[in-house]
């Protein structure tokens, strides 16, 4: 880990983009240690095995069909980093168009004001307000490429597994992804002091949950999607140029995020979260009460740092999503048993609403499972 490298790396930043995406990784890499992969042929055979206990157990349980994907990858702490990046980079692409529209449109140029020469091949003589954004525009690079290199870091050294849909992929036909970040893995049962090769299951388990969730309900990737690129274009105001009501160089509205699109978003994680929670109380073939309470307490403890951390990566959200979408799917269990809560994979419209979620039984009135 060499912080200083890190920070060296986010200074150089640059490109057209509001992000330079390989310096983020570059430097969250730098920061971040990648901790070990030496594993024994025992626990890789582990979480292998792992994995295909879970889908059994979980098709038995849940009463639904799915399979889990090909791309099975245990990983250090830079793996996960590459693996992540482009996800970040897809979620950004519309805002980071927006904003370079905006800068286009205001006759900002790409690339550093001093290396702007004209078709002779002379200097250009820029007034002093184009000297003085292209200047601004630079040092937001810097500050939004350390900003992502510090989410990345932090992200890869606190994910212990994760179930990747593919959500805006470049190919998104491509296999889902199913990784599991061993050296944090291998850092939170100690902390937490279980057993490893229990803790492993655990977590495997959970991240099989929700590749069953995704592989009942096929469209599911498809109405996130939409749901993010809806909210995304009401963000930027439709690509909107300088001077509109959507995203203005500098001009971010407080109120982006308040729209029907995300909203909705939300619901969906917040049931896709609830659902799994519920689920692998009842699948996971073992006892798992301290698991659940060390767990549960590790999600709000750390220090100030990590808490802060949290709190700007907006985790605290997640949190909540598991919190009540579990209280939700608790309910709906308790009255009408665990198939009755797969039911909402089988069409968007089963989907709970926001006041639904808060009112299981208006969802169990309205779908009737």
């Amino acid at each position: 880990m060499d912080i200083l490298r890190s920070l060296r790396t986010v200074s150089e930043a640059s490109g057209p983009g509001v992000v330079d995406w390989e310096r983020a990784a570059t430097a969250a890499k730098a920061g971040t240690d990648p901790g070990s992969l030496a594993l024994s042929d025992a626990e890789r055979a582990g979480y292998a095995t792992d994995v295909r206990d879970a889908r059994t157990r979980l098709r038995e349980v849940a009463g639904i069909e799915f399979d889990v994907p090909d791309a099975i990858e245990v990983q250090n702490r830079h793996h996960w980093i590459d693996a992540s990046v482009d996800t970040f980079r897809n979620v950004m692409a519309p805002i980071e168009a927006a904003a370079t529209g905006d800068e286009e449109s205001a006759g900002v140029a790409g690339g550093s004001a001093g290396g702007i020469v004209d078709p002779a091949g002379g200097p250009v003589d820029l007034p002093a307000g184009d000297l003085t954004r292209g200047f601004a525009r630079d040092l937001s690079r810097v500050a939004n490429t350390g900003s992502m290199a510090f989410t990345l870091g932090f992200l890869a050294r606190n994910v212990l597994g994760q179930y990747d849909p593919l959500l805006l992929a470049d190919e998104p036909d491509a296999d889902h992804g199913l990784y599991f970040v061993h050296p944090n893995i291998v850092a939170v049962a100690a902390s937490l002091d279980v057993d490893f090769p229990r803790f492993r299951r655990w977590i495997a388990f959970h991240e099989v949950t929700h590749a069953a969730e995704f592989g009942a309900a096929p469209w599911l990737p498809e109405y996130l999607e939409s749901r993010v690129e809806r909210g995304i274009e009401g963000f930027t105001g439709g690509g909107g140029s300088a001077g509109s009501d959507g995203l203005t160089a500098g001009n971010l509205p407080v109120d982006a995020l308040d729209t029907e699109p995300f909203a909705e978003l939300q619901a969906a994680m917040t049931a896709v979260e609830g659902y799994a929670e519920v689920l692998m109380d009842r699948a996971f073939d073992g006892e798992y009460a301290d698991l659940r309470r060390k767990l549960d307490e590790r999600r709000g403890g750390g220090g100030p740092i990590q808490r802060l951390a949290r709190r700007l990566l907006g985790l605290g959200l997640k949190r909540r999503q598991y919190e009540q979408g579990a209280a939700f799917f608790r309910e709906v269990v308790d009255a009408r048993g665990i198939e009755a809560a797969g039911v909402v994979w089988e069409r968007p419209e089963n989907l709970p609403t926001s006041a639904e979620l808060d009112d299981p039984a208006a969802w169990l009135v309205r779908v009737d499972p």
